[in-house]
């Protein structure tokens, strides 16, 4: 159940955050193309979130179980440290920063599927936090792990529709919606990296 709630609350930390797919799969939105703006929110991280499973599971198959517990650790921290960061980092981002939208093409798309891809966030997630897992998952048994994955699907896909949602109906309200998506996911992603870490330490 903690794996669970866990994965449900990193999701939900993703899918909140307003990223470039998001900003793109928005103008889709706002020219009436559902459709479209579900297949670059929905499809594109599928594609991204899939490659990198098989290679961390992979790589996980070589890495002692003593170690990949210790990363985990790292993990814990290294969200933590993102969260504080980024709650920093908001203060200092402008209305227009916030609030900048982008159009779907093959360019366009390609630089945010790359922004995701080289985000260090990403390799946070994948190598410190989902990698120990799974190496828990080899040596205990990977139904032990699947409800951390599960969970963080559904927490993200939601996430991200609900946050598209809200963007549709919010953007033209208020110029500081944007920050206050930011300002609550960081705080969760700060909840979430004390609880992974706890979990690191009770589970040593």
């Amino acid at each position: 159940m903690d794996l669970l709630i866990i994965g449900v609350g990193m999701g939900i930390v993703g899918g909140l955050v307003p990223s470039p797919l998001h900003m793109i799969a928005l103008s889709q939105v706002a020219l009436g193309h559902w459709a479209r703006a579900l297949r670059v929110l929905i499809g594109a991280p599928l594609l991204i979130d899939g490659c990198l499973l098989l290679v961390t599971l992979f790589f996980y198959r070589f890495i002692p179980p003593g170690i990949a517990h210790y990363v985990a650790y790292f993990g814990g921290v290294a969200l933590i440290g993102f969260a504080t960061y980024s709650l920093w980092e908001l203060c200092a981002k402008t209305h227009h920063e916030m609030s900048e939208s982008a159009a779907l093409n093959y360019a366009s798309l390609s630089v945010a599927l790359f922004a995701e891809v080289a985000s260090p966030g990403t390799w946070v997630y994948w190598i410190t936090v989902a990698g120990p897992l799974l190496a828990e998952g080899r040596q205990k048994g990977y139904a032990r792990v699947v409800p951390f994955f599960v969970g963080g699907i559904v927490g993200f896909y939601g996430a991200a529709l609900f946050t598209l949602s809200l963007l549709v109906w919010g953007a033209g309200l208020h110029k500081r919606f944007k920050q206050h998506l930011f300002l609550a996911a960081n705080l969760l992603l700060l909840l979430m990296g004390i609880s992974y870490l706890v979990r690191a330490y009770v589970t040593k």
